[in-house]
């Protein structure tokens, strides 16, 4: 059979012909450099190829090679901590061999070959072995038990196991059918892995931000949509959510993003301690990276390896955060694709099958009950940013995420202008699994939490409402009542909602103090409802010191947030005309 040659370059797209016998999103290698790219076309014995990296200098005439195999990320021991390219390739040790720059046809396994892990086995001889079964621990960091788990397809007696320090290839068992067992496996990034029933929404992903976990919780388990025009800092928010977030391990994808945003995300988290764990966040994070001077057609699967490694963490049992910006730039590298196969364009000229691709990996997420044994469950919880251009939501990415999304925080420019960060419009944003968690945080937390979280948005409902009144007739044109909620909500906005990502006492904020504030809150304006309704003057309220005692309670550390929280009771009691000052 006549090796296959390049026949025509379209940019990231490679024709290669005579290729016959090659499957739709095969791997192959490109040219004399072996460029990697993936089959994203047949048509008889020609296939169309969609290189991965840059493809300057390659020739008409050049070989093509199949690899007979799909693109796929090696799972295993030693990916916390790691930088990633958008196809898996370890930008660290893909550096050292090339410099700052990377050269065509550079290859880097994922895992590190040369590294001994400990594997201490949890399995014996003759022991029956099914995918997702968890056959012993490696510590893949200091306290860090890897849980190395049967590949998916394996099925079998086991034969032979053993302890001691082995690198991720070498072989520590095998099955009586002669197959061998590694630390680590090969798993397709487009394809799901398998796993038990879905189970309900029964525990929020704490977010350490206010308005998150008090107006529009996420569920464990869950996906989000983040959609906001540039300037709204849904950049701030996702880099935050990695930093404070609740779960085990999170999962980065930085899509097209700036280089100088993810050099800030190298240099910062090494630096930043684990609350829970006394170590660097980098340690329980895995970062994916394709910023936009990388070359497009890699961004498209960046996505795909990020919820391919988060659903290998969750496997094990973990709670497991993706949280990947901007999907925008993701369906931006499909439009391109798309527009250079001259497939069809649908609205805006992205690809009509731009929501069947988006709902694809949304629907990744998930709290599961695990395959294998021990029983175990584990969650997936997927978090999107969005950049809609001029800060449109109608445009097409934002509208198919929405169809498949769970939660919607909707970041607007308006509020940023105006310094409220997160710049969270509590008008357009939503969470359907808001009731379904209620019960937890009342439990958890206080009874009073869903009527607390009633009370704010009614609050935040009337000074929206009563705000546009004030535009037409003027502020001095109002009635008292309607006064005192304005003055309110500006300090439920301002204490409660309003979170400084660069302050350290107020970057995470614990469901305890959300509540103690927005439970202030409330009473702040209940007592001032209260005075107004016994006659007493608008002007006579002590609602200043009330307010500045709220904004110091939310400013508090951890060590004094009991102290804050009595003197803010104090002073809110205070309120009335008469009431003594603390």
């Amino acid at each position: 059979m006549s090796r296959a040659r390049i026949v025509r370059i379209a940019g990231a797209l490679v024709e290669a012909c005579p290729l016959t016998g090659v499957a739709l999103y095969e791997l192959a290698w490109v040219g004399h450099n072996r460029l990697m790219g993936e089959v994203v076309r047949v048509e008889g014995d020609r296939a169309i190829v969609q290189v991965y990296e840059e493809t300057t200098g390659l020739r008409v005439g050049e070989p093509v090679e199949p690899s007979g195999r799909c693109l796929g990320v090696q799972l295993g021991p030693g990916l916390l901590g790691s930088v990633l390219d958008g196809v898996g390739r370890p930008l660290y040790r893909v550096a050292a061999q090339t410099g700052d720059f990377i050269q065509p046809g550079t290859a880097a396994p994922t895992l590190d070959p040369s590294t001994r892990y400990v594997f201490t086995p949890s399995v014996t001889p003759g022991t029956g072995v099914a995918g997702g079964d968890i056959l012993g621990h490696v510590e893949e960091r200091p306290g860090f038990l890897h849980a190395i788990l049967a590949p998916p397809d394996a099925k079998g007696i086991l034969a032979t196991i053993r302890s001691g320090a082995f690198t991720v290839e070498e072989s520590v068992g095998s099955l009586e059918d002669g197959r061998e067992l590694a630390l680590a496996h090969t798993w397709p990034v487009r394809d799901p892995r398998p796993t038990g029933p879905r189970l309900p929404a029964e525990r929020p992903f704490l977010t350490g931000q206010r308005i998150f976990d008090f107006l529009f919780p996420a569920a464990e388990g869950g996906s989000v949509t983040v959609p906001g025009g540039f300037g709204t800092g849904k950049t701030v928010i996702e880099q935050s959510l990695a930093k404070h977030a609740d779960c085990d391990v999170v999962v980065f994808v930085g899509c097209g993003e700036r280089g100088n945003e993810i050099a800030e995300v190298l240099g910062e988290f090494p630096r930043l301690v684990d609350a829970r764990t006394g170590r660097s966040i980098l340690e329980r994070t895995v970062l994916v990276v394709n910023t936009s001077n990388m070359p497009v057609a890699a961004r498209e699967a960046s996505v795909y390896l990020g919820i391919t490694i988060a659903e290998y963490y969750r496997d094990m049992g973990l709670r497991v955060a993706v949280l990947a910006d901007s999907l925008s730039r993701w369906a931006e590298a499909l439009r391109e694709m798309g527009s250079r196969l001259q497939e069809i364009p649908g609205e805006e000229g992205y690809p009509t099958y731009l929501v069947n691709r988006l709902g694809k990996f949304y629907e990744r997420s998930g709290r599961v009950a695990l395959l294998g044994r021990p029983e175990r469950t584990g969650a997936l919880t997927f978090i999107g940013a969005i950049s809609p251009p001029g800060g449109d939501f109608s445009e097409p990415v934002t509208q198919a995420a929405l169809r498949v999304a769970g939660t919607l925080w909707a970041l607007d420019a308006a509020l940023a202008h105006q310094r409220q960060f997160p710049a969270v419009d509590w008008e357009t944003s939503y969470s359907l699994h808001a009731g379904q968690l209620m019960p937890w945080f009342s439990r958890r937390v206080g009874t009073d939490w869903p009527a607390l979280r009633r009370d704010t948005l009614d609050l935040l409902q009337r000074d929206r409402d009563i705000r546009e009144i004030a535009a037409l007739v003027g502020p001095g044109a109002l009635q008292d009542p309607d006064r005192l909620v304005l003055e309110t909500a500006r300090t439920v906005r301002e204490a409660v909602l309003g979170q400084s990502a660069y302050d350290p006492k107020d970057a995470v904020s614990s469901v305890e103090k959300t509540y103690l504030l927005a439970a202030l809150a409330n009473r702040l304006f209940q007592a001032a409802s209260r005075a107004l309704a016994s006659g007493a003057p608008f002007e006579t309220l002590r609602l200043s010191p009330a307010r500045q005692a709220l904004l110091a309670l939310r400013d508090a550390g951890p060590e004094e947030l009991d102290d804050r929280a009595a003197r803010t009771a104090a002073a809110v009691d205070a309120i009335a005309p008469g009431g003594k000052a603390p």
